[in-house]
């Protein structure tokens, strides 16, 4: 694998220079020359208007062959308590397109036991489920799935593999990518199919939310992502579609597990799940010192709401760390955010834009989060939001 400079195609434009994010191009004698360090990213590439940089990837025709024997899109059904997350039916939803486009077959992959609304993965979208029922998985012990997991797509080779990049997700499903040695982008924010090659264009922010790259896994197979919850929107299920349940056995003694689960303990200041909420009420520095959170507490409490955080909250200790929204929080997309006193970051924007409805509250007119809000109330936030909670409670 290496990149490769066509001097005779190079007209010395410099058009690749800035788009290397580690500035490695530079222009002499009107021609591009590489300095040390390049990890083919394909940045420059992608700039050069004149086709004069290629990049080449080794595969021989024993490699290919194997490639092209993974067929099929799969989506870990996560489960917690028996019950289905919701980011299995977003990331199945998004499956049946790719799957579609690459015509071929949807396939949910579900640990645990006694699992409720199965029959829910067919309506949005599966062709088959592979349930692996005991209660070894019961409580999702990572040495069990990593394991359980490596051995079904050694066996029926899929070549696309999707998860959500929730806490159990970032957490075993690189050690299943590093077990196949294979490629894994997390927190992808869009998925798109190369038609021609058959490649998942997997789509993440980078340089803390600054540019969005596009990655590919060519060489290896499955290709594997982990997406955000709340990222895709959760299509129509239908009822009427139906598929084919296979069981798999599972044989703990077959795996060595590492670690032993003692209790799991729920964060008990989350009444509404962020992830889960409809409405989401969202508190920034603009209100000055923790203590005004009660404020939005109030709010919320009359709306039904859960309550969001900014990362400056969060940082300063004003508010804990399940409630932050954001690119290194949460990413949510409720019908209604109301952000109080955000100024509207871009990190913190990555994880909440997509909301139905924006309503934002800040007396800056020139903040960043009115340029994506649907409703925006220039004002004292101290002014506004108890005169929004009267007017509610007189309704």
């Amino acid at each position: 694998m290496g990149i490769n400079f066509d001097l005779e195609k190079c007209v010395g434009c410099g058009s690749c220079v800035p788009a290397c994010p580690f500035g490695l191009l530079e222009i002499v004698d009107d021609k591009v020359q590489l300095k040390e360090g390049c990890t083919l990213c394909g940045a420059c590439r992608d700039a050069c208007a004149y086709e004069a940089i290629t990049i080449e990837v080794e595969t021989s025709p024993e490699s290919r062959a194997d490639i092209d024997s993974y067929r099929g899109i799969w989506v870990f059904a996560e489960q917690h308590r028996a019950n289905l997350k919701n980011v299995s039916f977003e990331l199945l939803s998004k499956g049946r397109e790719l799957a579609d486009i690459l015509s071929t077959e949807l396939c949910a992959i579900c640990f645990g036991y006694n699992v409720t609304n199965t029959d829910l993965l067919f309506a949005y979208g599966a062709d088959k489920i592979y349930l692996i029922d005991n209660p070894e998985l019961a409580d999702n012990q990572e040495d069990y799935l990593t394991y359980q997991f490596v051995e079904l797509i050694r066996e029926h080779k899929p070549e696309v593999v999707l998860a959500g990049a929730t806490a159990l997700g970032r957490s075993f499903f690189p050690r299943v990518a590093a077990i196949l040695n294979t490629g894994l982008t997390a927190d992808c924010t869009g998925l798109d199919i190369d038609t021609e090659k058959r490649l998942l264009l997997q789509t993440r922010p980078t340089f803390g939310g600054n540019i969005m790259a596009t990655i590919i896994c060519p060489a290896s197979r499955p290709q594997m992502a982990t997406v955000r919850p709340r990222v895709f929107k959760k299509g129509q299920p239908d009822t009427g579609h139906k598929g084919d349940v296979i069981r798999v056995d599972f044989k703990p003694d077959n795996f060595q597990t590492r670690t032993m689960l003692l209790e799991f303990i729920d964060e008990v200041t989350e009444t509404v799940k962020l992830e889960d909420a409809d409405i989401i009420v969202s508190g920034g520095r603009g209100l000055g010192k923790p203590e005004n959170f009660k404020l939005l507490e109030e709010l919320a409490g009359v709306l039904g709401a859960a309550l969001g955080a900014s990362r400056a909250t969060v940082d300063e200790g004003w508010i804990p760390y399940s409630h932050q929204v954001g690119q290194t929080g949460k990413t949510v997309c409720p019908r209604l955010y109301i952000a109080c006193g955000i100024s509207g970051a871009i990190q913190h924007l990555a994880g909440m834009q997509t909301s139905d409805i924006i309503v934002a509250i800040n007396d800056d007119p020139n903040a960043p989060i009115f340029e994506v809000a649907t409703y925006g109330i220039v004002g004292d936030l101290f002014e506004v939001v108890p005169l929004l909670i009267k007017k509610l409670k007189e309704q």
